[in-house]
């Protein structure tokens, strides 16, 4: 589609797509948590000048002195864009005149109490971006968002301004696909979606990214991309709801799920492994069916199917303690209670090796524990201290003594650095919601798995 200034933004099209080739352009990354600071490094890097925006003062700092906190971004490499002054972080939106690409990486979490979005965070930094957009710049939102975001909330809010997207500046949705903790798919090698306004927004946009990433895939629109992203996660979320429940059946028909599972995934085609749980953590898949289902809702359409598969995974922390209660309550256990029982809680973040406990099912199983009564710690080698409502909680010390003191242990996060063998020989009963004690022999009446 033309208008009246094509050839305007041909020209500012061209230009840019000139300067990221030839790694003259300078990006600002809004947000430097999971998403935005292995960006920014990564954009760094490539050759360009980066700045971040993070209003946190202590990422601010860490960034400036080269120190990371995020375990998927090397401090050897931070600190090494920052000694190039490739890269530092400031709290003003002012910066935004000065550079050639915005990068927008920050939380899209639910209200509440409501399970819907919240786009706070996106509508004010679009806001304080317009006030200093300029023409020839490229906007790209990464946050993970219900179809429509970009074109219904950001373009306007960026129009403001008095420029014209597509025309002045270029606008695309490009959704983050960070697995925290992944060895093998890192930022690079995972191929980057992109979604423009009009031909030229994805053209620069595709631009940018790709001289980060080794293969950029462009869409059609944003809404596709944004699309796009909700479908990746609420597949996970369906399909890890399907063998949860798969989970509880086989545990009523006195079959091990996951040796099922093994048997299963060796047919070489029309099967993807799932792999049941404690529940699900994080901040995509917990979170996400929900800004699906409401906007599927603003059309009419009832997403029960999507609405089902969240509420089992959200079920699952409740399962867990039901089964432990069930346990203590045994002849083994000569009827004992949940309520004044030692629980020892292995693992606070959602997934194995990793800091992250943003929606940990962990967390959801304390708390579950302690409105019951229980005396609950937790050890994590990689949370040190979180808050659960508004209690303090530190990681215990793991030794032989503790675990013995404990009337039962539960594996919520199968750490590779846990000791399984000990855990088993000095725990009077383990709870394993992650398959961690696969291959380890003991007594039956010891180890319960989910």
């Amino acid at each position: 589609m033309k208008t009246g200034g094509e050839n305007s933004k041909n020209k500012l099209a061209e230009e840019l797509v000139g300067k990221f080739k030839t790694r003259r352009a300078s990006v600002a990354v809004v947000g430097l948590g999971y998403v935005g600071l292995p960006l920014a490094v990564a954009m760094a890097k490539a050759g360009f000048n980066v700045v971040g925006i993070e209003r946190k003062y202590d990422r601010r700092r860490m960034v400036n002195s080269g120190r990371s906190y995020i375990a998927d971004v090397p401090a050897g490499e931070l600190r090494e864009t920052v000694k190039k002054g490739r890269l530092k972080a400031v709290n003003t939106f002012k910066i935004v005149q000065k550079v050639d690409a915005v990068c927008i990486c920050v939380p899209t979490p639910l209200k509440h109490g409501t399970k819907q979005p919240d786009l706070f965070y996106v509508r004010f930094v679009s806001q304080q971006i317009s006030k200093y957009l300029r023409k020839g710049q490229v906007i790209v939102l990464e946050s993970t968002t219900y179809p429509g975001t970009t074109e219904e909330m950001v373009r306007p809010m960026l129009e403001k301004s008095g420029l014209k997207a597509g025309r002045d500046f270029f606008l695309a949705f490009s959704p983050e696909r960070v697995d925290p903790g992944n060895q093998i798919f890192r930022l690079k090698n995972t191929p980057k979606i992109i979604g423009g306004l009009t031909p030229a927004c994805t053209r620069t946009a595709s631009a940018l990214y790709g001289q980060v990433v080794k293969k950029v895939i462009p869409v059609s629109s944003p809404r596709i991309a944004e699309m796009e992203k909700l479908l990746e996660n609420v597949f996970r979320n369906v399909n890890i709801a399907f063998v949860n429940e798969l989970a509880i059946i086989c545990r009523k028909m006195k079959m091990d799920v996951w040796e099922v599972i093994r048997a299963a995934s060796t047919k070489p085609y029309g099967f993807m492994t799932f792999y049941p749980g404690p529940g699900i953590g994080g901040h995509c898949i917990p979170i996400d069916p929900f800004y699906l289902s409401w906007k599927a809702k603003k059309l009419g359409i009832k997403p029960e199917f999507i609405e089902l598969a969240a509420r089992f995974n959200d079920h699952m922390p409740y399962y867990v303690v039901n089964i432990l209660a069930n346990k203590l309550r045994s002849r083994d256990n000569r009827g004992k209670k949940i309520s004044g029982s030692k629980i020892l809680v292995l693992g606070a973040a959602y997934k194995k090796d990793i800091a992250d406990f943003r929606e940990s099912p962990s967390i959801i199983i304390m708390g579950i524990l302690m409105k019951k009564g229980a005396r609950v710690i937790y050890n994590d080698p990689y949370v040190r201290s979180m808050k659960i409502g508004t209690k303090r909680m530190n990681s215990v010390k793991l030794t032989d003594r503790l675990l013995k003191s404990q009337d039962a242990v539960i594996i919520a996060t199968d750490h590779s650095k846990y000791n399984y063998r000990k855990i088993v020989d000095c725990a009077k009963i383990v709870l394993d919601t992650r398959n961690a004690l696969h291959g380890i022999r003991a007594d039956a009446s010891k180890i319960i798995k989910l």
